[in-house]
């Protein structure tokens, strides 16, 4: 079990995003008072329907939307623009990596920025290359990886820059099921040794009870919210066929036919 990190706290309170610039009357909100503590280390699931919202509470999270109301802060640093203590994991890896640049380029990419030196860059490539099971990789290009494959070039550069929080939006949602349960599988352990921070975005409610040590519930939109929050205190790895898991699957199913 991962230890929980002694910062990098998520609050969220009353939080709203809407697209018109209308604000009196009636406002459609995608989201609209959103309240939600998630713990420093904490691997934190948002499951719901496509179009809830997901994403936008993610990537207000990210910095890259504005909220429109409410209060989100990092510990006591308020959010409202990207920075180094957050990276995102996009579904598509195809629109992060650099089709120009090798396997190991594209993961020093950030190192390289920062200036940081090219043995130390080398030294911090070959841990998250290997982390992610890309060692023997490292000088092919985008263009001749699986699908899988640049997921997990996309994730090695990211943990590279060592972000304290992970914001991971369906990550694995167009890879094939076996790839993404060896994904899943990874990411756990992963996120074991690195003590991240993790909110992860899915509608697949295996996927959460899998990965999440709290699944949060959002509404269909509009104006969507998280409704319940479920604790899932099963220990790692997880096996979807114990009696166990398929008590919190059929919860969180019953939720979505209530």
């Amino acid at each position: 079990m991962a230890v929980a990190a002694t910062g990098n706290t998520i609050y969220i309170e009353h939080l709203k995003k809407s697209y018109t610039e209308q604000t009196v009357g009636d406002v459609s909100y995608i989201i609209k008072d959103v309240n939600l503590v998630i713990k420093g280390g904490e691997f934190f699931i948002l499951l719901g329907p496509s179009g809830c919202g997901k994403s936008t509470l993610l990537n207000i999270i990210a910095g890259f939307v504005s909220k429109s109301g409410g209060n989100l802060k990092v510990d006591n640093r308020e959010v409202s623009k990207p920075g180094s203590d957050r990276a995102v994991v996009f579904q598509q890896a195809d629109s992060s990596l650099f089709p120009w640049l090798t396997v190991r380029q594209n993961v020093e990419f950030g190192l390289k920025m920062k200036k940081m030196a090219k043995a130390e860059r080398k030294t911090v490539s070959d841990r998250y290359i290997g982390m992610v099971g890309l060692t023997g990789h490292e000088n092919k290009f985008p263009k001749e990886l699986s699908g899988g494959m640049k997921q997990r070039v996309q994730l090695a550069r990211v943990l590279a820059n060592d972000p304290a929080i992970l914001l991971m939006d369906e990550p694995f949602g167009a890879l094939d099921a076996m790839t993404r349960r060896t994904m899943q599988k990874e990411l756990v352990q992963i996120w074991q040794e690195t003590h991240k921070t993790v909110i992860f975005v899915t509608h697949d409610i295996q996927e959460a009870i899998l990965l999440g040590q709290r699944v949060g519930i959002m509404s269909a939109g509009p104006s969507s919210r998280i409704t319940d929050i479920y604790d899932i205190p099963l220990s790692y790895p997880r096996d979807v066929s114990t009696p166990e898991f398929y008590r919190h699957y059929s919860a969180i199913q019953a939720h979505f036919e209530e």
